[in-house]
């Protein structure tokens, strides 16, 4: 579908990755490993996380372009989403040549930028091992994190805001 290049220098983000974009991505990567490993093509998808629940909403279309935008409106609109995934069939470029990937590109409500993780894969199966490829777009840079709109959780906060 897409591809992306992967430097070996630079296999890892240089800021941390927050713990609740990492899990989706995993959990992106591994719903696309299984559905391969059972002879199901990879459909690309999201998969929002919300709360303490992850929803996948699939993004069919006729070329990559669509899915794309598919899936970037679907992100752009998920209010009190904590992070997202996009998952694709694609492929990147290493050292060794052109490798097969099923890749996710995540981000976080607010952030400028987002990453891309993968599991390269070839003939012999899929390596769960997830390797990093590179800054993505994030389609959630616009959003905000619903305590920022809202306020705070804490009451004494609160009150003092009421008083003001």
């Amino acid at each position: 579908m897409v591809d992306r290049v992967v430097d070996p220098e630079n296999d890892i983000p240089v800021e941390d990755v927050d713990d609740v974009l990492k899990a989706v991505i995993v959990a992106v990567l591994d719903e696309a490993a299984d559905k391969m490993e059972e002879g199901k093509d990879v459909i690309p998808f999201t998969g929002l996380a919300v709360k303490e629940n992850l929803f996948i909403e699939t993004h069919p279309g006729d070329d990559a372009e669509e899915c794309f935008l598919a899936a970037r409106k679907e992100v752009q609109g998920a209010r009190g989403a904590t992070a997202y995934a996009f998952c694709y069939d694609g492929y990147v470029d290493t050292d060794e040549g052109q490798k097969d990937a099923l890749i996710a590109e995540g981000g976080l409500p607010g952030e400028e930028q987002g990453y891309a993780f993968g599991y390269l894969y070839d003939e012999d199966g899929i390596e769960r091992e997830v390797v990093y490829i590179g800054p993505a777009p994030n389609f959630m840079e616009n959003l905000k994190l619903e305590l920022e709109v809202e306020g705070t959780l804490d009451p004494k906060e609160q009150e003092e805001a009421t008083e003001e």
